[in-house]
């Protein structure tokens, strides 16, 4: 073996520009040319298929055509107006409002919409759109036979419904592909009952990935190019591999038709909720009881973080798992159960995921600094208002009014008399803004008289002077803004507003 890599090496130095080189450079040039093939042939994106028949032959009778409907009443009816006895209107008010109410009776509206069939003895899936209402949903088979269906359960948050037919016979079903391995630019074919048209194949790419557009907590839609239309709801996007990667749900449009631009609920999240359908009928999602909001590069600044990432702490339900860990409003949550939070809109979604009862780290940025809080996940079940923490009794040692122009507010403390005109609960404690000057930070994040001030950099304050106090501490600090926890009506938030004018 060794006679022939050396009887190699010299036939090389025979032909390699006539000179002679070294066993060991031969081997190097060999083993560079071995990783430079290799990473061609893993950079180069997957080739466009010549045809898409052969997987679409393969999937289209695993796809169903949804048709529901139900009883719709007629708005409530106008009063017939009254005509003088005997004019010619009394005929005519009698005649219309006669043809009006029979014309008014209760009807049957239908709608269209698609499915798949995810196993061989009937279970489908469709959005939650689709059969909404319904006192009645039909399936439509590709073999053409009709089944009445049962729907089994639904979940409004993620637009998502399981249907269940019954059948004789094994049905043609497909399975759920990972979504998250999917990349921006890969092929995906969409089929679906675009306008009632029946089995309609469309091909596309991934056009984008975590998509929000304001349907639900949950969102992280792919967005794709395949045409999608009125009728697509329901229906599966399948990857190449022919694995369902997305639900079809919802378009954007100005015209109502496809312009390439379409959303689908990415199989990560569907996959879940359909399981939990499946065996309980409804959702078991995690629940923290907080209420958040994003942190924007000057509430950073405020709070010495970095940069804007986490999700801002507003309030805390005083009876939910949160409170249990001692978070606090104030808190910028950086990671929960080992995963990122980069933004605001992550967290929903990871807290719904996380199994119910299970001990979590939550890592939280608090007082310029890390820290690790241990939070049993509990289970959400219906919308749960959140409070503020309670602050100490209001003091009347100080003047009551402040102005504080680095802010540019005028500040009252909350009397009894301030109670009753700006109608601020008694359970609401903090400093009341009675001014804004025009121009000022708080002006442009749009404070207005009325707002209760509940904290300034995360310390409750219940005295203008407290807050003056604050201020003047951020400003020999260099900060150039200071986080204001505002009630306004019953509502919490924070802002950020910069210092000084302009």
């Amino acid at each position: 073996m060794l006679s022939s890599i050396i009887s190699t090496d010299s036939i090389f130095k025979k032909v390699f520009f006539g000179k002679p080189i070294s066993l060991k450079i031969y081997f190097i040039i060999l083993l560079s040319s071995l990783i430079v093939s290799l990473f061609s042939s893993v950079t180069h994106s997957r080739p466009a298929p010549k045809s898409f028949a052969d997987l679409a032959e393969k999937l289209l009778p695993a796809v169903v055509n949804i048709s529901s409907s139900q009883i719709v009443k007629p708005s409530q009816k106008p009063e017939m107006p009254k005509a003088p006895p005997g004019s010619p209107f009394e005929d005519f008010f009698k005649e219309w409002f006669d043809r009006y109410k029979k014309d008014g009776s209760p009807r049957r509206a239908t709608s269209l919409g698609s499915g798949f069939i995810i196993d061989k003895t009937g279970y489908i899936v469709t959005n939650n759109h689709v059969i909404a209402g319904a006192d009645e949903i039909v399936v439509n088979l590709q073999d053409g036979t009709r089944h009445e269906a049962k729907l089994l359960g639904r979940d409004s948050k993620t637009d998502l419904a399981l249907l269940k037919i019954r059948t004789v016979k094994n049905l043609p079903f497909v399975s759920w592909g990972n979504s998250s391995t999917a990349r921006v630019g890969d092929w995906v074919l969409a089929i679906g009952n675009p306008f009632g048209l029946g089995g309609t194949v469309t091909a596309g790419i991934i056009s984008a990935s975590k998509r929000n557009i304001n349907q639900g907590p949950y969102d992280s839609f792919l967005q794709t190019d395949a045409s999608i239309n009125r009728g697509n709801s329901g229906g599966p996007m399948f990857n190449m591999d022919g694995k369902v990667i997305g639900v079809n749900t919802a378009i954007f449009s100005p015209s109502g038709g496809s312009v390439g631009v379409g959303f689908s609920i990415p199989s990560s999240i569907a996959k879940r909720v359909v399981a939990q359908l499946r065996e309980f009928g409804r959702t078991k999602r995690g629940w923290l009881g907080v209420r958040i909001q994003s942190v924007t590069n000057e509430i950073a600044e405020s709070l010495g973080l970095g940069e804007a990432t986490g999700a801002l702490v507003a309030d805390v339900a005083a009876d939910g798992p949160a409170k249990n860990s001692r978070m606090v409003p104030g808190d910028i949550i950086l990671k929960f159960d080992g995963r990122t939070i980069a933004k605001m809109q992550d967290l929903p979604r990871i807290v719904a995921e996380t199994k119910i009862g299970k001990r979590v780290k939550v890592e939280i940025w608090r007082n310029g600094g890390k820290k690790i809080l241990e939070v049993v996940v509990g289970e959400l079940r219906e919308e749960k208002s959140a409070r503020t923490n309670k602050v100490p009794a209001e003091k009347t040692t100080e003047p009551k009014e402040t102005n504080i122009e680095s802010l540019g507010l005028t500040l009252k403390q909350i009397s009894r008399f301030m109670r009753q005109e700006y109608k601020i609960p008694n359970n609401i404690k903090g400093v009341l803004v009675t001014g804004v000057s025009d121009g000022s930070g708080a002006s442009k994040k749009g404070i207005t008289p009325g707002d209760v001030i509940v904290e300034v950099n995360q310390q409750e304050v219940n005295r203008p002077g407290q807050i003056a106090a604050i201020v003047s501490k951020a400003i020999r600090k260099g900060r150039q803004s200071v986080l204001l926890l505002i009630n306004r009506g019953g509502n919490v938030r924070f802002i950020a507003v910069r210092l000084g004018k302009g």
